[in-house]
């Protein structure tokens, strides 16, 4: 409790301190640093999130260390579309004085394009990079809020990728509405993702995808200019045959009227 020092009051009454607001951390609003492409395979259509054509993203990354604390923020950027705050953010955060690991932000994992695997490549990124500098560590849990995963469908795809990167859940109630997760170190969590699903790009591959599609795009516009050359020759075949027919019919007209002239006269 704070209190202070009722001499120096006149009534004797310890007057009321204010509470001193939080400051943020310097490292709370770090920007991506370190930026690589992202591709999101095409996938059948989902009764729940629609479609899912093939996209690219960009992932961002900064860390930060010190003898304190350690800090690394994924972001998902995409393109020509603006998201939320704290979204498409995974943070992992570890305390080297308490030997313990915690996942952010507080506000969960929000994705955006969903069901993609997005959340198993952050994650697994991000214990990987836990592994390399405290594997030994603890893991702190957390909860799983019902509003992040409203449907049983949503709630059984949460579960199992966090099963799956080796998180353990646990339910407080029979209707499965209070959950959470926990793991007891950082050693026990996996690091590997549907690589399937979503693909690092290297620079390198980037400028050969680069190069080829204007490979194609030059081939189709060669083939399209062939196909116009064609239908060019082919208007300019058929006027010419519309004029031969249009002869052809003025002088047949033109014979039967004759004969009838003739045959009535």
């Amino acid at each position: 409790m704070n209190t202070a020092n009722p001499a120096s009051t006149s009534d004797g009454a310890a007057p009321e301190l204010q509470p001193k607001e939080e400051k943020a951390h310097p490292w709370a609003d770090l920007g991506a640093e370190h930026f690589r492409l992202l591709r999101l395979a095409a996938l059948p259509i989902d009764r729940h999130t629609g479609g899912r054509p093939l996209r690219f993203v960009q992932l961002g990354r900064v860390e930060r260390h010190s003898p304190q604390l350690s800090m690394l923020r994924l972001t998902i950027s995409l393109p020509d579309q603006a998201i939320r705050k704290h979204m498409n953010t995974l943070e992992v955060w570890i305390d080297h004085r308490s030997r313990e690991l915690r996942f952010g932000p507080d506000k969960g994992l929000h994705l955006e394009p969903g069901n993609r695997g997005l959340g198993r490549f952050l994650v697994a990124q991000g214990v990987a990079w836990a592994k390399q500098h405290c594997a030994h560590y603890l893991v702190e849990g957390g909860a799983l809020h019902v509003k992040d995963a409203p449907t049983d469908d949503a709630r059984a795809r949460r579960d199992h990728f966090l099963q799956t990167q080796g998180f353990t859940i646990e339910y407080q109630d029979p209707l499965q509405l209070k959950a959470s997760y926990s793991a007891a170190r950082v050693s026990v969590l996996h690091s590997d993702w549907h690589s399937e699903k979503v693909q690092i790009v290297e620079i390198i591959e980037a400028a050969i995808m680069l190069q080829r599609a204007d490979q194609a795009l030059n081939e189709q516009n060669a083939k399209l200019r062939k196909m116009e050359e064609r239908a060019a020759q082919y208007k300019r075949e058929d006027g010419s045959l519309r004029f031969t027919i249009a002869c052809l019919v003025t002088f047949s007209v033109f014979q039967a009227g004759l004969l009838i002239w003739i045959a009535t006269h």
